[in-house]
């Protein structure tokens, strides 16, 4: 052979051999990559069908349906409940044991010092010291039941414990044992997810030390009604206005955005309990839903439960005056395990108000919360479940210790109510909207109002229960009344829709949830176009706001380039306004109740404000268009709300993994839809569920959540319903008609 020939030769088989090496080492690398995958990812999410040997007294059976919802059926209601803490802990383990950590102040432990913030909040509540205490408060019969709860969830990790979900490898780390003070753990954090904010009593108090008083005390009113919250939607319609001739019921609680999704999906069937619809991971029952005789939604009530008090403690020793006398607070030591560090240790003094919390001009702020205070030892959500009736429904919320909430109701009889619950305090003296003085001890709280003279309404004459976060307390209640109740604007907006036709069906509940006209920025919008007109403003960025927002028709869609100079137009008047009653943290004025102040101002038109409301009006529009032109461009015909309102769902773990954290993450996606219309979708919360019920025909119900039943990215569950959440869509929630997919059965297991 030449040479030549020869040499390349070698070299063709040199090369042909460097290519088979490569194709070997790729697909020893695919299959590595493909067997992590199912090790890690896969395998945690299976064992959906087939029978285990469990610790139940009979068989109890799991069926899944098409959407991964598991529909149990067992024997008893302690099997059941045991049946679903197991598949709790088999769709969503991390999702509870992060849950518990964050309420106990624990999150640092595992995922290191940047969440000693978050426990640092979670230790000055107490949180795991009052979720022991109620505990061990607890009735035995409601004990008993829990326990059922916790000992299925430890079940699924005795059985799993070789293949947990792919967080806890990433973290390093193995969850405990699940115990009842866990539940009521994950209680307490909802209830602080929905109790008042004490930071705006600080900011008020602030505001007013640094302003003019008079202008502060308007911003932060303490029952006007007028202040628009970003909040829930419940509403009860009569059989005189449905189809059917039998109740609707249509409920979607905003919440902040979280991956996985805030509510898991579960029917549960016993002996006395056939309940199904939206359950909180970590909680035993339906927290909102029907059985086979009511349905309830709910709503934040948003009356305030927080006050802080100014004491005059002496941080050395802890000696505070209350009352005239000298009193010794109590001092906890906290130490909070951070991943990595060296443990962190706090003190914490505890006065007869509560923990201190912050400090304010060198004095300590003790909190008062509703859910800190002795007494409110129940569990009752069990028993909402297996409510027959108005009557049966009521003592259980009579009996339910927070949060503070409003309970939508509509019955097979054709009844609907609405009922105010939870523990409310009794102020006299003040209205709780800045810190009192705790030393007198005028201003304690005298008890919380009573179950019967909390709001309550049945069977009104017009066929209508109405709740949006609006205040539902009449003029007439004798006692002082403090909250961040929502402008009635949503209310009436739906209450407005539902007039507009004689008779609605299922579809039209959900078509009402996703309603996108804001009476807020529509008012708004007009008023700043027709300020500029009437002073015929040579102003170009003001004359090219008006031309753009004088036709809006005032929805928040997310193509509108309107839309987006009216989110911009209100966030300029709410710092015009702040700063004007408070110069030096106007800019900080962000409350929930800043909308419907602004609003009002914007309408009263009051000199003490302002000596020139068009000008006012004028100037903010053109920086608001100066602004949209900084963000999307000269040209406002291309601006699109979407821009400013896009939403993402990141998981916290996984979703941060390099290259693959995008598979476990949803959005951003565009939304349609702002803070104060009914479809309350904002970067930092929206629906967080889409729930109507058809009293007719309960399997006509339909249900949506954002986007899975499942943690488990390739479950097939773990985001099912994403898009059709995003379209406004919703399933249909199976109930007597269940179309099984898989089936699991826990045997009992005569060893145990």
């Amino acid at each position: 052979m030449p040479a030549a020939s020869r040499s390349q030769y070698y070299e063709e088989t040199v090369w042909k051999r460097i290519v088979r090496a490569v194709n070997w080492i790729l697909a020893l690398a695919a299959a590595a990559a493909a067997a992590a995958a199912w090790w890690f990812l896969w395998r945690p999410g299976t064992g959906l069908s087939g029978g285990i040997m469990a610790p139940v007294a009979a068989e109890a059976r799991v069926e899944r349906d098409r959407l991964g919802v598991p529909h149990i059926a067992a024997a008893s209601i302690e099997d059941a409940l045991f049946a679903q803490g197991y598949v709790t802990a088999q769709d969503r383990l991390w999702q509870m044991d992060s849950l518990r950590r964050l309420a106990a102040g624990e999150l640092a432990e595992i995922a290191g010092k940047g969440a000693l913030t978050l426990d640092l909040r979670a230790r000055q509540l107490r949180m795991r010291w009052l979720a022991e205490r109620w505990a061990a408060a607890l009735p035995p019969a409601q004990r008993t039941l829990l326990a059922a709860y916790a000992r299925g969830v430890n079940f699924f990790l005795e059985q799993n414990l070789r293949r947990l979900p792919p967080e806890f490898t990433l973290l390093g780390y193995a969850p405990r044992p699940w115990r009842i003070a866990d539940t009521l753990l994950c209680a307490l954090e909802m209830n602080r997810t929905l109790s008042g904010q004490w930071e705006h009593d600080l900011l008020k108090h602030r505001m007013a030390r640094a302003g003019d008083r008079a202008l502060v005390d308007q911003l932060f009113p303490p029952r006007l009604g007028t202040e628009p919250l970003p909040g829930s939607n419940a509403w009860a319609v009569s059989g005189s206005r449905t189809t059917s001739g039998k109740p609707l019921l249509a409920n979607d609680p905003h919440l902040p955005w979280t991956q996985p999704a805030t509510w898991h999906l579960v029917h549960l069937r016993a002996p006395g309990l056939n309940a199904a619809g939206a359950a909180l991971p970590g909680i035993p029952g339906v927290i909102i839903g029907h059985n086979d005789r009511i349905a309830w939604g709910i709503t934040a009530l948003q009356f305030d439960n927080m006050d802080l008090y100014f004491e005059k403690l002496d941080v050395r020793t802890g000696r505070y005056e209350h009352q005239g006398r000298q009193a010794q607070a109590l001092r906890a030591v906290e130490r909070i395990a951070v991943k990595g560090e060296k443990p962190v240790e706090t003190a914490l003094w505890i006065t007869v108000h509560g923990p201190v919390v912050a400090e304010e001009e060198g004095a300590p702020l003790a909190l008062a919360w509703s859910a800190a205070q002795d007494g409110g030892s129940e569990f009752s959500i069990l028993d909402l479940n297996r409510a027959r009736n108005w009557q049966a429904f009521r003592e259980a919320l009579r009996r339910l210790p927070g949060p503070n909430i409003n309970v939508l109701y509509a019955d097979v009889d054709g009844n609907t109510g609405w009922q105010v619950t939870g523990r409310l305090p009794v102020r006299e003296g003040f209205d709780g909207t800045e810190p009192a003085d705790g030393s007198s001890g005028r201003f304690d709280w005298k008890g919380f109002v009573p179950f019967e003279e909390l709001p309550s309404y049945f069977n009104p004459k017009n066929g209508l229960l109405v709740s949006a976060n609006q205040n539902p307390f009449p003029p007439n209640t004798p006692y002082t009344v403090s909250g961040f109740f929502s402008s009635p604007d949503r209310a009436l907006q739906i209450t407005a829709r539902l007039d507009r036709k004689p008779k609605f069906a299922p579809a039209g509940m959900l078509a009402l949830q996703g309603d996108v006209y804001s009476a807020l920025h529509h008012g708004l919008a007009r008023a700043a176009a027709d300020a500029v007109h009437r002073r015929g403003d040579s102003n170009e960025a003001a004359q090219a706001g008006a031309r753009l927002l004088a036709g809006w028709d005032g929805q928040m869609r997310r193509d509108s380039a309107a839309a987006f100079l009216a989110h911009l137009l209100y966030q300029h008047l709410r710092r015009a306004i702040g700063e004007r009653a408070s110069p030096k943290y106007g800019a900080a004025y962000r409350t929930f109740l800043a909308p419907g102040v602004v609003a009002r101002i914007v309408r009263e038109r009051r000199r003490e404000w302002f000596e020139d409301f068009d000008l006012l009006l004028a100037n903010s529009l053109a920086d608001a268009v100066e602004e949209g032109r900084r963000m999307q461009g000269r040209d406002p015909g291309k601006w699109r709300y979407g821009l400013a309102n896009r939403v993402s769902l990141p998981h916290p773990v996984m979703g941060r993994i390099p290259w693959l954290g995008r598979y476990f993450n949803f959005g951003p996606a565009e939304m349609d839809g702002g803070a104060t219309s009914v479809r309350a979708v904002t970067q930092a919360y929206g629906p967080s569920m889409r729930f109507v019920a058809d009293l007719s025909d309960l399997d006509s119900s339909r249900i949506v959540i954002p986007t899975g039943v499942s943690g488990h990215r390739f479950s097939g569950h773990y985001g099912d319903q994403w898009q059709t959440y995003l379209n406004g869509g919703a399933f249909r929630l199976e109930f007597a008609r269940i179309e099984a997919r898989e089936t699991l059965r826990l045997i009992p297991d005569a060893r145990r």
